[in-house]
């Protein structure tokens, strides 16, 4: 073989080996752009790779609770990535019972009329007149309110009874706006039971007590005339009210006036001076923080205790029930 044939062979083999490598670079370089376009990767690589990889945790995420292992208990790996259950808050503090001495939520008098209505199968109605505390000031909401929460409990006391019981608070009002409104809110729903919540604001604007003593003879005579069962409700035991000085004598009032009447007194005064001083319960129990008005658990409480007295002065057996007639204003 002559010199320039054998030249010629090698140079053609080095450019086939030169070829060669090339090929398997470009080869090389498309399989690895294709894993990275296809989330491919090369047998090799899935051999090798790591069973777990860590993936470093954005800044704003919160580092895993260390998990909490038990003696005996075995954890996977899976249980160990998940977080450790919150730690428990400090325990709600216990339930307060709503409770009250019996004399305080005993009615000296039955509700004849009341019980007629009841005994009758007819519906009975029963207005809530007063001022914010009536209206229900403070409370959550309106099915927070005293009268709300009383209607939810005669129901309960009595089913199958339809039962209406009318809020008509208003906020601010002292006895003779009350009085004022008596025609419009009272007397034309045509109640057989009125629950008249009264005295706090003339307490709380210093108004003289003789003549409110004038107003409130006043204002039951005309309830009574209506034909309805009168319930007092004197002022509530906040400490707004007892930074007032006429607060004692204003209660003492309305427990004369109710005596002298011969109509009932829910006593809220006495029934909230309870759980403060005997039952040592704090005033955030059952007044808002304004210091003034009931919270829920005050207006909860009230009307479940003033449920209470009317069911049993409702169903008391009263032997001169039969001398007293419905009058012929009643539906």
């Amino acid at each position: 073989m002559s010199a320039l044939k054998q030249t010629m062979m090698a140079r053609g083999a080095r450019a086939a080996a030169v070829a060669t490598f090339f090929a398997l670079h470009i080869v090389a370089a498309h399989t690895a752009a294709r894993a990275q376009a296809f989330g491919e990767m090369p047998a090799a690589e899935l051999v090798s790779a790591p069973e777990i990889v860590p993936v470093a945790a954005p800044a704003a995420t919160p580092a895993l609770t260390p998990a909490v292992t038990v003696p005996g208990v075995r954890s996977s790996q899976s249980d160990l990535a998940k977080p450790a259950p919150p730690v428990a808050s400090a325990p709600a503090p216990r339930p307060v019972a709503c409770t009250a001495p019996a004399e305080f939520v005993h009615f000296d008098h039955p509700l004849v009329h009341t019980m007629r209505r009841l005994e009758s199968g007819k519906s009975l109605v029963i207005v809530a007149i007063g001022s914010s505390s009536t209206a229900g000031a403070r409370a959550s909401s309106p099915a927070a309110t005293y009268p709300a929460r009383l209607a939810v409990e005669l129901k309960a006391r009595f089913p199958g009874r339809d039962i209406t019981v009318f809020n008509r608070g208003v906020n601010g009002e002292v006895t003779d706006d009350m009085m004022a409104r008596f025609a419009t809110d009272v007397i034309a729903a045509h109640p057989q039971l009125v629950l008249w919540q009264v005295g706090t604001n003339s307490v709380l604007r210093d108004n003289p007590l003789k003549p409110h003593s004038v107003e409130l003879r006043h204002g039951i005579e005309e309830l009574k005339a209506t034909g309805a069962d009168v319930v007092l409700i004197d002022p509530q035991y906040a400490p707004k009210v007892l930074a007032k000085s006429e607060a004692q004598a204003m209660v003492e009032q309305i427990s004369l006036t109710a005596k002298e009447e011969n109509v009932d007194l829910f006593r809220r005064f006495a029934v909230m001076r309870d759980w403060h001083e005997v039952q040592h319960h704090g005033f955030e129990v059952f007044v808002a923080p304004d210091e003034l008005h009931m919270n829920d658990w005050g207006y909860a409480c009230w009307a479940k205790l003033i449920g209470a007295a009317i069911a049993e002065a409702a169903m008391r057996p009263v032997a001169a029930a039969a001398a007293h007639p419905l009058p012929s204003n009643q539906p």
